[in-house]
């Protein structure tokens, strides 16, 4: 979700553009808890993706 705040808004028009934007549901993320099944651990694959570059 993008909010486009002007320079001429005041504080109290952030404010409630702020609150209105976090008050919009959100994506219900611990339906994918547990979802994917890694083999390795999770920090030598990083380590080998950043390694990739040399």
């Amino acid at each position: 979700m993008v909010t486009i705040i002007k320079k001429k808004q005041n504080k109290l028009d952030i404010a409630k553009k702020f609150s209105k934007a976090i008050m919009q549901k959100g994506v219900d993320t611990h339906k994918y808890c547990g979802v994917i099944k890694l083999s390795k651990d999770p920090l030598i694959i990083q380590k080998e993706l950043r390694d990739e570059w040399e």
